[in-house]
């Protein structure tokens, strides 16, 4: 089956200062239809830079000098900007880290489920359904109230439901639960992965949470250093790590240890790594 998501080579640079800051060095990721993939690795690896570069959403000083992304066929580097809004509308979802500012301050919630839903059947039944299927408490109180006057994990909810509504072929969730406490942090995933199961969305779900990614995710691929340095069925990559890097993230893992235990992480030789992304056969593809 051919790849729904096919990131090919891609380097991205961001301009900063007068500097140059390469953000992804040849990073390439294939996605086909349905899959569920976790994308892993420390902060800084380059997980949500590939994950805007989807649709392509990073900031006006990124450069793409290499590589290409292709979207259901679609080359999103090349895209015109009316080509490039109809296809984040119609085939792309993104449930941000802060749900809160991802909404507009100035507007009820209720207005902006119904710009969402742009297209689509949007009256106040409509509406009042669609916060229903996240689970959300008295969906007509919500729809009148501004997002100053609602909690993180309801901003959440309704993000959810404003990307979903449109059931994406593809959806980028970028640490979606960081900012929620543990309690409802479980039960938004569940939710969110059960409306992608229900809709055939594909999931590229970018997290720190092994554990998570463990459970709810059929594949795992690994980031270092802007690269995707290991790739296979999650329940491989993570339990058996053949990569350095994939190695020490598993062992830093607080999931893996009793309370009160002392975390023993392994050490990354960082100048053997480098020298490896010398070689084109450095990915490990499980």
């Amino acid at each position: 089956m051919s790849a729904i998501l096919d990131i090919q080579d891609v380097t991205v640079e961001y301009s900063t200062g007068g500097t140059i800051v390469r953000a992804l060095d040849g990073a390439s990721l294939a996605v086909r239809a349905g899959e569920t993939v976790g994308l892993v690795g420390e902060s800084g690896s380059g997980k949500s830079t590939l994950g805007s570069l989807v649709g392509r959403l990073l900031p006006g000083n990124a450069r793409y000098p290499e590589g290409r992304v292709f979207v259901d066929g679609h080359d999103v580097l090349q895209l015109g900007v009316k080509e490039l809004r109809t296809l984040r509308r119609e085939q792309l979802g993104f449930i941000p880290q802060d749900p809160i500012s991802a909404l507009d301050p100035t507007m009820r919630i209720g207005r902006q489920l119904e710009l969402a839903l742009r297209g689509l059947p949007n009256d106040r039944a409509a509406l009042v359904g669609h916060l229903e299927r996240v689970r959300m408490r008295e969906p007509e109180r919500v729809l009148r109230l501004f997002p100053h006057e609602i909690s993180g994990g309801m901003a959440q909810r309704i993000v959810i439901a404003m990307t979903m509504a449109r059931s994406p072929r593809i959806l980028i969730a970028d640490e979606p639960t960081a900012a929620l406490d543990s309690n409802v942090r479980s039960e938004v995933t569940k939710l969110v992965f059960g409306l992608a199961r229900d809709a055939g969305t594909t999931v590229l779900w970018l997290s720190h949470d092994l554990r998570s990614v463990g459970r709810w995710c059929g594949r795992v691929a690994v980031m270092y250093a802007g690269r995707v340095v290991e790739d296979g069925p999650a329940e491989q990559v993570l339990g058996s790590p053949t990569h350095p890097y994939t190695v020490a993230l598993a062992a830093a893992d607080p999931a893996g240890v009793q309370p009160g235990e002392r975390i023993e992480t392994s050490s990354v030789d960082v100048a053997a790594l480098a020298a490896s992304f010398r070689d084109e056969e450095e990915v490990v593809a499980r």
